[in-house]
């Protein structure tokens, strides 16, 4: 196995344009994982380490750009308000160590549908920023990124360079169930954001399907009860009926399988579980006027 280290974005882009099967690590915290269980044997691994551009991030007007590298621990200390679903998500990342290495670059490489990342980016909705040495950069829409199990949309000589995360609007939240409450890899995972300028809610689900996914049908049903009743006007309390539906069609969304972390049909109920106190706290937190952020999670 060989280590390529180069010292700029250009340098890593022309790595791996000659070596396009090099596995690009800058955490490791699920390259080394893989390596050390020999599930992975990669020829080359292309360390970013010293590609300091990917550990920065800007807040403009409409969204937050997000390098690829930028640590959890960064996210929570320093985007709590911007992005607060990606910072409770953070706070569920694995322990202090993980989350001072690892970043949503890594989640997204990985596209594992257990990736703690993965709910959050998809209900705050986001562009992830690829580039190679040949074709230059494209954005690749969030709900287009993920193709299958722990497959993503990168051709094989792109490299994530950023993440274009549009700024909270209004509250967002996010829940995991885990066997315990650190060091845990989810058992499934819900994130929930409130858009209150488009006067629409997004979704995500995590480790209840072969990828990451939205519960488009419950944020349609959700979207219409809310506009029918006024609720984003008169800032009344979303009737039972309504989160109990909504709760029943993002576990409807769900397609688990049974493994050792949990059951199918655990996730599928776990998933409404988490849909209708997540959908209660962020409508809650709308209601009386904070407008942003999140406090606490499940």
């Amino acid at each position: 196995m060989d280590f390529l280290r180069p010292a700029s974005w250009e340098e890593a882009l022309a790595a791996k344009a000659e070596h396009p099967t090099a596995v690009p690590i800058a955490g490791g915290t699920d390259v080394m994982v893989e390596i050390n269980f020999d599930h992975r044997r990669p020829e080359y691994l292309l360390d970013l380490n010293r590609v300091t551009e990917l550990q920065d991030w800007h807040v403009g007007a409409e969204t937050v750009q997000l390098g690829a590298s930028v640590p959890y621990t960064k996210i929570m200390e320093n985007l709590r308000a911007e992005l607060p679903g990606l910072a409770l998500a953070s706070h569920t990342v694995a322990s202090p160590q993980i989350r001072n290495r690892g970043g949503v670059g890594g989640n997204l490489g990985t596209a594992s549908p257990a990736g703690d990342a993965h709910p959050a980016l998809l209900a705050a909705d986001c562009e992830v920023e690829v580039e190679s040495q040949a074709r230059g950069t494209r954005l690749i829409p969030i709900d287009a990124f993920y193709t299958g199990v722990k497959r993503n949309a990168l051709e094989p000589d792109e490299l994530i360079k950023s993440v274009h995360i549009k700024k909270a609007d209004g509250p967002q939240q996010y829940s995991k169930v885990g066997t315990r409450n650190a060091m845990v890899i989810a058992v499934c995972a819900f994130g929930i954001a409130l858009h209150p300028e488009t006067r629409t809610v997004r979704t995500g689900i995590g480790s209840a399907a072969p990828t990451p996914i939205r519960a488009k049908a419950a944020e349609e049903f959700l979207n219409a009860a809310l506009e029918e009743g006024g609720f984003w006007d008169n800032g009344k309390i979303i009737t039972p009926s309504v989160a109990k539906q909504f709760a029943e069609l993002c576990s409807g969304a769900a397609n688990p399988i049974d493994d050792v972390r949990g059951t199918a049909n655990y996730r599928k109920h776990a998933v409404g579980i988490m849909a209708r106190r997540t959908l209660g706290w962020t409508w809650e937190s709308y209601r009386s006027g904070k407008g942003r952020g999140a406090e606490g999670a499940a």
